[in-house]
């Protein structure tokens, strides 16, 4: 599983490790099978509050990792800095599972860069109704993030998918993000604003 965004308290991250841990304490069969990727990169570290959040994070995921990681494994592995995009697509290709789970969020861009990098392989796609992707991406498994077991069901389900459904469903979120490319988003906004200057 991959969870990658900034240390942000709109990016749902310590929920995330909520989900986790309710996924192993109703599914415990999954122990030792499943790790949980989350890069959080730093974000503004000058802050105080920030750095409190920053460390929220990391008592839950040791908490979480304490209560159910044995010896050879743990089920979080948090990564608190910046990768390079090279690294960054090696995770998108490896993950089985991308978790995007942000409270609130305007346009998020790991769901897609996730996709983008799905060519022939089949990962599923869970995502926050919240996240602006959502609207257009909905083949992805949608969670209320605020909802820790809703979301830890729907990984549960992303971890047991056929590989058919995986590839319907990641295929055609891959044709959409061909066909609305950001000349065609800046094409749409042109328009409009063209069709506003009209009527006036």
């Amino acid at each position: 599983l991959l969870g990658v965004a900034r240390a942000d308290y709109t990016k749902g991250i310590p929920r995330r490790f909520l989900s986790m841990g309710r996924l192993l304490e109703t599914h415990p069969e999954l122990t030792g099978r499943v790790t949980l990727l989350q890069v959080a990169v730093p974000s503004r570290s000058d802050v105080p509050e920030y750095l409190a959040f920053e460390e929220e994070g990391v008592t839950l995921a040791t908490a979480i990792n304490s209560r159910y990681g044995r010896g050879d494994w743990m089920p979080i592995r948090l990564v608190r800095e910046s990768i390079d995009q090279a690294h960054l697509v090696a995770y998108y290709r490896a993950a089985d599972v991308c978790i995007v789970t942000p409270l609130q969020d305007g346009m998020n861009l790991v769901a897609k860069e996730f996709v983008a990098c799905q060519e022939g392989r089949f990962g599923a796609l869970v995502l926050s109704r919240f996240a602006g992707a959502a609207r257009e991406m909905r083949e992805a498994l949608l969670v209320n993030p605020y909802d820790v077991g809703a979301t830890a069901e729907a990984v549960y389900r992303a971890i047991r998918m056929p590989v058919r459904e995986r590839e319907r469903r990641i295929r055609a979120l891959g044709r959409r993000l061909q066909r609305n490319t950001i000349q065609d988003w800046m094409d749409d906004i042109f328009a409009e604003v063209a069709s506003v200057r009209k009527s006036l």
